[in-house]
């Protein structure tokens, strides 16, 4: 049984929908779910789930070896981050190559970056007149969404849309897509 840890730092809907998709398979589980933010929705979302939740702080993910050692502890075989904003240090990095996997909500390399989340990058779709948008899946690296390409799809985004409706029509893409791609992932 391949084993998953997610790290969220918000509502948790993708994180919700990953362990609700691989709640009932004989592939793989959802083992955690480490969380920046102890006040975040994903964690009782988690609960309705019995998944284990660990809420950190700077000091134990970015100047000590805590979060390394409790990621070694639960042998996780991907690492997903869904939602979690901040910047994945070295020595996670190095302890799992080619194994921590990020969604974006647009198509990278456009409106990726250091503040490029959530409503962000759907404010800055409209405001540029894109006429499409998207999720990428991808590798994390020690840049914020520069790591290799995964997976991309893509949806339309019209003139009479609002920040809000590109939202919704990344949401339903994120929903479809970023289990069926860890789930290749593991099986590859």
């Amino acid at each position: 049984m391949k084993r998953i840890v997610i790290f969220a730092s918000g509502g948790g809907s993708n994180a919700e929908n990953l362990i609700d998709f691989f709640q009932n398979n004989n592939q793989a589980s959802v083992v955690q779910l480490l969380t920046n933010n102890p006040h975040a929705k994903v964690i009782d979302r988690c609960k309705k789930f019995k998944i284990s939740t660990l809420s950190f702080n700077r000091v134990a993910f970015l100047e000590t070896e805590d979060v390394l050692n409790i990621l070694k502890a639960s042998k996780p075989d991907l690492i997903l981050l869904a939602g979690f904003l901040w910047k994945m240090p070295e020595n996670i990095l190095n302890a799992f190559p080619n194994k921590i996997i990020n969604i974006h909500p647009a198509l990278l390399p456009k409106y990726g970056g250091k503040g490029m989340y959530g409503m962000h990058v759907h404010n800055a779709i409209v405001e540029n007149k894109e006429t499409e948008s998207g999720i990428t899946i991808h590798y994390v690296n020690e840049n914020y969404d520069e790591g290799a390409t995964i997976f991309q799809a893509k949806c339309e985004v019209l003139p009479q849309d609002t920040a809000d409706d590109v939202a919704k029509k990344i949401h339903l893409l994120e929903m479809e897509h970023f289990p069926k791609v860890v789930k290749d992932l593991l099986n590859n």
